[in-house]
């Protein structure tokens, strides 16, 4: 299994509620209708940052996490040069958020420890 986190800046004339207003109800819904999205992406979880300081900790960089799942790094790779995804999904990311600020892991994931059953 293929994990796709992508660690989320918002375009910074968007405030912090209506970055998370759009990717929870508009984004999600637009990525979603993709057909190449519904036959690869097996999980999608979106985290969005609350406002909390750490002590000792600087404050965070990000304003929040989505984390996708693919069964190989094949999917991945189908489901993001897709043209229907380039074309309907891609331009908004670039509304709302600061694409150049996000970054970006594909990885491997590795259970330690679990005391939730999903």
């Amino acid at each position: 299994m293929i994990k796709f986190t992508i660690l989320l800046k918002r375009n910074s004339a968007l405030s912090r509620q209506q970055f998370v207003d759009h990717h929870r109800n508009i984004h999600a819904s637009l990525f979603m209708s993709v057909p190449i999205v519904k036959t690869t992406v097996r999980r999608y979880v979106q985290q969005h940052a609350v406002e909390f300081q750490m002590p000792g900790l600087p404050p965070a960089n990000y304003d929040g996490v989505t984390e996708l799942w693919f069964d190989d790094i094949e999917a991945l790779g189908r489901c993001f040069s897709d043209p229907e995804y380039l074309d309907q999904v891609r331009p908004d990311e670039a509304f709302f958020l600061d694409l150049h600020a996000c970054d970006f892991v594909v990885s491997e994931e590795t259970s330690v420890w679990n005391s939730v059953a999903i």
